[in-house]
């Protein structure tokens, strides 16, 4: 039996269950497929995350996936990517909790702030949406809450980055720098090609004789710089013609490439002087490594912190 706490009068088990009939037959229809089909996906502490949330939070990701996948290998890559946006969702709700329970508060004036900025810079967010208004302040709070708990015992002391320094020293390498003259030989169209590689040859062996390469230059180069003898001046790796780069790589002061064809047309090409690999000095990097390992012991601390509210949440995963 069943008991009405307002009138204590006893309610026939044969009214109830006609009562419950009526309400099926006339509020189920209304509802959507969806939300009949909607269903708790995971508990997480105190809160649920259910199966429309984790949709919402899929479908970007979702449509990328299915514009470059098909068939099995779209299955298994959607499946992945459902567990990868649950996952995100928990710890987000995680982070959320530890929020609340360590008073981490954002006002309306912060949200409003934060959307003009991103406005600025391009975002649509509309602050009248209260989903948006709500999603933001959820972002502003994680951020101060990563801050509090994470961020702000980060210490870098000169040791670790010196360390650092050391460590990846080939990061802070300057590029190697040449002093380069050329001589190139151009074809007349593509029927000549065969007569400019001859021609390019012909210089070769001269300079291989003992030619002058600034003459050898001056006679037959096409290049804007013959006049000078071919000297192309300073120039840095990464600079160059790839096809030139390989040429010269293993030439040491005055020693000359062998032929090198690009699409400029014949290259014949002399390294004149060759700064060694460089890198640039500690305390001018100083502050640029002491944000990189800022940022890397931030991440190390962080997934720690995360660990541990794991560790002492109740999570439950009902896929």
């Amino acid at each position: 039996m069943l008991v009405n706490p307002v009138s204590r009068t006893i309610l026939p088990l044969s009214f109830v269950l006609l009562t419950a009939l009526l309400w099926e037959q006339s509020v189920l229809p209304a509802l959507s497929v969806t939300q009949l089909e909607d269903r708790i996906v995971a508990v997480v502490n105190t809160d649920l995350i259910m199966q429309s949330d984790v949709r919402r939070e899929l479908a970007p990701e979702q449509e990328r996936i299915r514009q470059q996948y098909r068939g099995e290998e779209l299955e298994q890559r959607l499946k992945a990517a459902e567990y990868m946006a649950l996952t995100k969702m928990i710890e987000r709700r995680l982070q959320l909790q530890e929020a609340k329970a360590k008073s981490v508060d954002v006002s309306d004036q912060e949200v409003k702030q934060a959307i003009q900025q991103m406005k600025q810079q391009g975002e649509k967010v509309d602050e009248k949406d209260p989903v948006s208004f709500s999603n933001v302040r959820d972002q502003l709070t994680l951020l101060k809450v990563v801050d509090r708990e994470v961020r702000n015992g980060v210490m870098v002391g000169d040791a670790e980055m010196k360390r650092y320094y050391k460590e990846h020293l080939t990061r802070f390498a300057l590029p190697e720098e040449y002093t380069l003259s050329q001589i190139l030989i151009q074809p007349r169209s593509t029927d000549t090609a065969a007569e400019a590689l001859e021609k390019a040859r012909i210089v070769m062996a001269e300079l291989k004789r003992g030619e002058k390469f600034e003459d050898a230059a001056l006679r037959y180069s096409d290049g804007p710089n013959a006049s000078r003898g071919g000297r192309l001046g300073l120039v840095r790796q990464g600079e160059l013609l790839p096809a030139i780069e390989r040429a010269i790589a293993p030439l040491v002061p005055g020693g000359i490439s062998e032929i090198v064809e690009t699409s400029d047309g014949f290259h014949i090409v002399r390294v004149d002087e060759r700064t060694p690999k460089q890198f640039r000095p500690f305390e001018e990097v100083k502050f640029e490594i002491q944000s990189l390992v800022f940022q890397q012991k931030s991440e190390d601390v962080f997934q720690a912190w995360l660990v541990d509210l794991k560790n002492k949440a109740y999570i439950e995963i009902k896929f």
